[in-house]
């Protein structure tokens, strides 16, 4: 029995030192496992309904605000169970500088909610940098950047950190990259994003914030964007979603009578 003890406490010490220390096997099997599991990830968030807001505000030298433009959108499924967004927020825009792209919006919409799949992982070069520490939550940091960009495609350029539990993607922090005639002259802010363990299995974006000064030719044009994911809930197949009043089923005809 002691020597069995022996024996699990070695196998213990081992397996700490190798997620302290991990080989460069066990790093690209690190990185294998985590893009499967952010793939599975993908896959289950596509079943969820949430509410997605966003501000950008433009700022003067002091930090105040000159400018925002913001939106509120639900993230739902339609009665015949298709999924699409609904804004339900939208005031006047006052931005005097800036002026949202497609290509922002491919930035709000995937490069800032990070997820790197198994398909997309043979996109990326990604670098081992050690373990950090994040809220008290072990992790595993990695720098990644696109190997070739096709025009008209966003992708995600900086630094995630993975939970060496769950080996999913707790936080990410960078920029949206890209190449074409279509993003001479734009810039685009660095952020962070912090995802949330939401349903006990994975982790979901819940927050992204960037606070950046933009060199513009015009000028630099300091800017700050936030950026929350809240309410995710999971869509059942089987039940009927409808909006708008509801709908009372007529009564049954009456019984003819007996000739």
């Amino acid at each position: 029995m002691r020597l069995l003890l022996v024996f699990a406490l070695l196998a213990a010490t081992a397996f700490a030192a190798s997620k302290e220390n991990p080989t460069p096997e066990e790093i690209n099997e690190i990185i294998r496992r985590f893009s499967q599991n952010e793939s599975q990830f993908a896959k289950a968030r596509e079943n969820y309904t949430y509410r997605q807001a966003y501000k950008i505000e433009e700022l003067d030298r002091n930090g105040r605000p000159t400018g925002k433009m913001e939106m509120v959108a639900d993230i739902v499924f339609t009665s015949e169970g298709k999924r699409t967004e609904r804004v339900v927020h939208a005031p006047m825009n006052t931005l005097r500088g800036l002026i949202m792209t497609p290509e922002d919006e491919q930035d709000l919409r995937n490069v800032q909610p990070f997820v790197l799949t198994a398909d997309e992982v043979q996109n990326y070069h990604v670098r081992y940098l050690g373990k950090e520490t994040l809220d008290e939550i072990p992790c595993y940091a990695f720098a990644v950047k696109p190997r070739n960009m096709v025009e008209g495609r966003r992708y995600f350029a900086g630094l995630v950190w993975v939970d060496d539990e769950s080996l999913q993607i707790v936080k990410s922090y960078g920029r949206g990259v890209g190449v074409g005639k279509r993003v001479a002259g734009q810039k685009f802010p660095k952020f962070e994003t912090y995802r949330e363990q939401i349903d006990g299995v994975y982790w979901f974006p819940t927050y992204t914030i960037a606070e950046d000064t933009l060199p513009f030719e015009s000028g630099p044009l300091p800017i700050k964007m936030v950026v929350t994911y809240k309410d995710y809930k999971q869509f059942k197949a089987e039940s009927t979603i409808t909006f708008g009043d509801e709908v009372k089923p007529e009564p049954p005809p009456a019984p003819k009578p007996p000739r």
